[in-house]
Formats: C-alpha cells, structure tokens, sequence
C-alpha cells in the first residue's frame, strides 16, 4: 500500500480549491493521490515547484483526484525536500519515475544519492 504522508491537510483538486488554498507565489512541494475508504491520503505522486506551486499543482488536475502541498522558503529546500520524498518512496511504490531535476542554474545536487 502507498504511504500517507505528513503535509497539510488534503484537498480536492481543482482549479477552485488549489486557488483558494494556494494563495501566494511561491516554491513548494506537493503530493497528489487520493483518500483511502478509511479516509487516509494516499500518495501516487511527488512533485515541486520552483517558483509558482499554485499553477504547477494545476497541471495534474486530470490525472489525480486530491493534493497536499507546502510552501518552501527557496527553489533549493524545495529541490531537497522533493529528493527526500523520491528516495523515501519512489522504489515503486508511486509514479514518480525519475529522479527529481535540480532547479535551472543551480549548483548543487541531490544530498541523498551516494
């Protein structure tokens, strides 16, 4: 079974509910998936934003039904936190594929790949 995780609360997603809870631009990270029949969230997949978490969370509201999200205080603790997530959780279990890309022009890397 996927994982829950501890974000916010979850949300519908749509245009509607991502606007009213997602109101000031900003980097972020963000889980989407469902809620189980015992009404937990269940991550399907882990994603970030660099700059402006609201319109990338809206991307995905045709393939997912529910989100959670974070405001992060830089594109790199965004970048960091998204690689703990992948590492913790991607081994299959969710549909993040790949890696998480580090933000454009950045100069550092993923501190958990070894």
């Amino acid at each position: 079974m996927k994982r829950s995780i501890g974000m916010k609360s979850s949300y519908v997603l749509t245009d509607k509910s991502v606007d009213y809870e997602i109101t000031k631009t900003s980097a972020g990270n963000f889980a989407l998936g469902y809620e189980s029949k015992n009404g937990l969230f269940v991550v399907q997949f882990y994603g970030r934003s660099d700059t402006d978490l609201n319109s990338e969370i809206k991307n995905w509201i045709h393939k997912y039904k529910r989100f959670k999200f974070f405001y992060a205080s830089s594109p790199k603790s965004a970048f960091v936190k998204e690689c703990k997530n992948y590492h913790a959780f991607a081994k299959g279990k969710i549909d993040n594929k790949t890696h998480p890309e580090k933000p454009k022009n950045a100069d550092y890397d993923c501190p958990y790949c070894h």
